[in-house]
């Protein structure tokens, strides 16, 4: 398989949520334990581009944005079977060419390992990391509470 072969949607209609669900709250840390509520949620009010082949979705990302001035990509996976066929470099392509998204001024995320899937899409460490703060619960899903 490569890239080509791939359908990138933003239609949250063809998203297999079951399945984006269980692999985010089951197989990443970052969120694992995460309640079933607070994933439609977040769903909900995001840009969501799942990757597809054959009809069956084999990727997913995450853009919390207002389409204007800011995003925050979020929960980028590809399932394992499919990785290293260029499928986050579709994704990635798909969310740079969004027509919503041309003119956005700063896009972020965060990545533990995966520097190398986001840099040729643009992606470089913050420049002034020391502007960036946050206020994190990694608990909050152990809470319950969505």
């Amino acid at each position: 398989m490569q890239a080509v072969d791939l359908t990138i949607s933003t239609d949250k209609d063809k998203l297999d949520l079951e399945m984006t669900y269980a692999f985010l709250s089951q197989e990443t840390p970052w969120a694992k334990g995460m309640p079933r509520e607070t994933f439609d949620r977040a769903v909900a009010g995001s840009l969501c581009f799942g990757a597809y082949l054959d009809g069956t979705q084999i990727g997913f990302a995450r853009l919390i944005t207002d389409e204007a001035t800011f995003a925050y990509l979020s929960d980028v996976f590809v399932l394992p079977a499919h990785r290293g066929k260029g499928v986050a470099s579709a994704l990635m392509s798909a969310i740079a060419a969004r027509p919503s998204l041309q003119g956005i001024r700063r896009m972020v995320l965060v990545t533990t390992d995966a520097h190398h899937v986001y840099a040729p899409h643009g992606f470089t460490p913050l420049e002034h990391p020391e502007r960036y703060m946050e206020r994190h619960d990694p608990h909050v899903y152990a809470t319950g509470q969505p």
